[in-house]
């Protein structure tokens, strides 16, 4: 992987030997040779694809000509100002299939394109045939004579350039072509590494043959890699009364606090649910009863009342200025602020006086409450765009606006898939026109075309059904949908709860259930979030085999009493922070698209891993938080960079153990430690001590089954790393 003149990583920049008479303008149908199934290309380029800074992405396209000459392949990426570079295409693998590719990064928050070129390479084909004919004896002087052109010629091109080392390069290799020593030497000297390297720069392009212009967006870091912590600020600091029942809502300024435990566990935004006066007509009681009582707080979704709408604060939370002063301690913390924006009103919202025809009515005069049948929401309606549509937009233009002028960088949206795509692709392009720093989050979980459609039109994030993956099948098919058939235009968030779903993997109270859906949420996805009260290990549901929480905090007000959990160690805080801290740690860990899975014959044990440069991150979890799994991992070496059958020390970054594996490993995964995360180490020069986990060496066949079970009976477990119960413990 070469690196451009800007540093860009998978770039070279190359100056081609092109001459009007070498441009072959395209056609209807074909250019002289043919360039097709570029990528990522999204609606046939009508809507950009998906990048961030310094995130690597393939470019690709399908590249072929008649006969056996040779051809090759570059990509030419533009920035917004208009700079363009130029990245030579490789062949990918399987071969025969004509695709070339190159991983490529861009470096400018804003609007690219791309394109790919093809070319007649007559230099390749040269080459190909001196290697063949030279040392056969077959039209020695003929080559020998074909060779010093393309030489001399790639030498004045690199002259144009003004890269005086490749035209001395290039002209030695010119002349060694015509000196009277043994031709083989000759030959050896004029295609060695300098000389090539020289010539892949410089060399002519003849025919060349181009896409046409395709669109990227390349988002800020953040849309790529984000880790989320999700409260009420009204649950933090709310007291009740116990003689009156009446209950204090927590404050923005109770909830710093809570914003200091965030950064203390690594997460990087913290996504609060909406902050507006709250509705009283069909105000919901705890868990989503009709009977409210008096000191019910109600639904935050159920937005407005006489008090304000979406651009007033709940009186009980604070002030504008209290507002701006918990965005300034989160900045001041390295954490981003996300608001929830609902587009939606309570019966009392001051838009249903000043805007009734923003609503539906119904036959018998009424305006239309929100029902998902059987649910029904009688505390919200919602809105209908398609009554006053430049008033409906303009509003809600001005509202993004209004909370970005208080330091709101990030939205999550509340059921976009529920409001028209139009819309959505109007208001994104209109913020990312004046603001392209701005995230938006979907939160739509709904059918897939929707939530490729919402991706598509600009939402930088989108929740998932990560949610509803717990079988190693099911698991390693998604990922690898999201991975590398979806990844150009959806960017999922693997939320392991909200306070809309407890899901049902997490609803033993195990330990060890948490631990397994939280290593899988930091580790396959780039972008992770969790709901307080996962650390707590909350798992009641409302009723069995529902996924709604018992008390739900939509409805009522949960001050939790973290700092005990954290004293007693039933927290899972440690956890999250060790999780978090490798995402930051490991480059690997920040990226969706390159994720590899590896051989473990048990159903219960998925193992995988994620490479960048060379940094390795190996994940090694269990499916089954009940009870202990064995199994052997084999691993596929070359994706992670070592040879078959190479011998190297791995670092479980959970409970600092060391361990010396290869090709197969054993491993056997408890309750108490149902997964490795594994880092590539230098083997020690001593002998590392034995473990149940030994990897078996290339000149030794694996351990049987029963000298397994042998090996495991005599090792101990490891232990957590020490102060940071990295995994609980708990009763297997």
């Amino acid at each position: 992987m070469g690196v451009s003149s800007r540093g860009e990583p998978g770039s070279t920049t190359m100056v081609s030997a092109v001459t009007p008479r070498d441009l072959v303008p395209v056609g209807t149908s074909f250019p002289r040779i043919p360039v097709l199934k570029p990528s990522p290309v999204i609606d046939d380029g009508t809507l950009p694809a998906k990048a961030a800074i310094g995130e690597l992405f393939t470019v690709a396209a399908t590249v072929f000509r008649e006969g056996h000459d040779a051809v090759g392949a570059q990509a030419v990426l533009t920035d917004p100002d208009g700079a363009s570079r130029t990245v030579p295409l490789h062949p990918i693998q399987p071969a025969g299939f004509d695709r070339w590719g190159a991983d490529v990064a861009l470096d400018r928050l804003g609007g690219w394109t791309f394109r790919v070129e093809a070319f007649d390479d007559p230099f390749e084909t040269w080459r190909h045939h001196a290697e063949i004919k030279i040392p056969a004896g077959i039209d020695v002087q003929l080559v020998c004579a074909e060779g010093r052109q393309l030489f001399e010629e790639a030498a004045q091109t690199a002259a144009a350039a003004g890269d005086q080392a490749a035209v001395s390069a290039l002209a030695a290799a010119a002349e060694s072509l015509a000196a009277p020593e043994q031709v083989e030497d000759r030959l050896s000297h004029a295609l060695s590494a300098g000389v090539l390297a020289a010539a892949d720069r410089f060399k002519p392009r003849r025919l060349l043959s181009s896409t046409r212009e395709y669109p990227i967006f390349c988002d800020r870091r953040r849309a790529l890699f984000s880790s989320w912590y999700e409260f009420f600020p009204r649950s933090q600091g709310a007291v009740r009364d116990e003689r009156s029942g009446a209950w204090s809502s927590g404050t923005f300024r109770s909830s710093i606090e809570r914003l200091d435990a965030a950064a203390r566990m690594g997460f990087d935004v913290v996504y609060i649910p909406p902050i507006h006066p709250i509705g009283t007509s069909f105000r919901k009681g705890p868990n989503n009863t009709l009977e409210p009582g008096p000191y019910d707080p109600g639904s935050p979704w159920a937005i407005g009342s006489p008090e304000g709408g979406h651009d007033a604060i709940h009186p009980d939370l604070g002030t504008v200025d209290d507002f701006d002063d918990f965005v300034a301690h989160a900045r001041s913390l390295g954490l981003e602020i996300a608001m929830d924006f609902a587009l939606q009103a309570s019966p009392d919202h001051p838009w249903v006086t000043e805007h009734p025809e923003w609503f539906s009515t119904r036959i018998d005069g009424s305006i239309a409450y929100a029902e998902n049948p059987p649910k029904k929401y009688q505390d919200i309606y919602p809105i209908n765009f398609d009554n006053d549509r430049d008033g409906i937009y303009a509003e809600c233009l001005r509202l993004i606006n209004f909370w970005i002028s208080h330091g709101v960088t990030i939205f999550r949206v509340d059921n976009p898939h529920t409001k028209p795509v139009d819309f959505w692709a109007w208001l994104l392009a209109e913020v990312r026109r004046s603001n392209p720093e701005v995230i938006f989050l979907a939160e739509a979980f709904t059918r897939p075309e929707m939530m490729h459609t919402l991706g598509k039109v600009g939402f930088h994030q989108s929740y998932s059904y990560f949610t509803w993956r717990n079988e190693k099948s099911e698991i390693i098919d998604y990922i690898t949908e999201l991975s590398t058939e979806t990844d150009a235009f959806l960017r999922p968030n693997f939320f392991v709860n909200t306070p809309d779903i407890l899901p049902t993997f997490l609803q033993s109270g195990l330990a060890s259930a948490f631990t397994i859906r939280a290593v899988l949420g930091a580790t396959l996805s780039s972008n992770w979030g969790v709901y307080s009260g996962f650390e707590l290990l909350e798992h009641e549901p409302l009723r069995p085999g529902g996924e709604e929480y018992l008390d739900s905090e939509k409805y009522q007000y949960r001050p939790r009493d973290f700092a005990a959990a954290d004293a007693d160690g039933s927290s899972l805080s440690l956890l999250l922070g060790v999780l978090n801290q490798l995402r930051h740690d490991h480059p690997a860990l920040q990226q969706l698209r390159k994720v590899h899975f590896h051989t473990a014959p048990h159903d219960q044990v998925l193992a995988y891993s994620k490479k960048v440069g060379d940094d390795v991150v190996i994940v090694i979890c269990s499916l089954d938080p009940h009870q202990t799994v064995e199994t052997e991992v084999t691993l596929d070496l070359p994706a992670i960079g070592l040879d078959d059958h190479e011998v190297f020390g791995v670092h479980d970054e959970l409970t600092d153990q060391t361990w010396r594996w290869g090709q197969r490993n054993y491993v056997r995964l408890t309750p108490d430690n149902p997964a490795h995360i594994l880092t590539l180490r230098p083997l020690p020069t001593t002998p590392i001590a034995s473990t149940a986990e030994q990897a078996p060496t290339t000149t030794e066949p694996a351990p049987s089954t029963a000298e397994q079970e042998t090996a495991a009976a005599r090792a101990s477990e490891p232990a957590p790393r020490s102060g940071a119960a990295a995994v609980p413990t708990e009763a297997s």
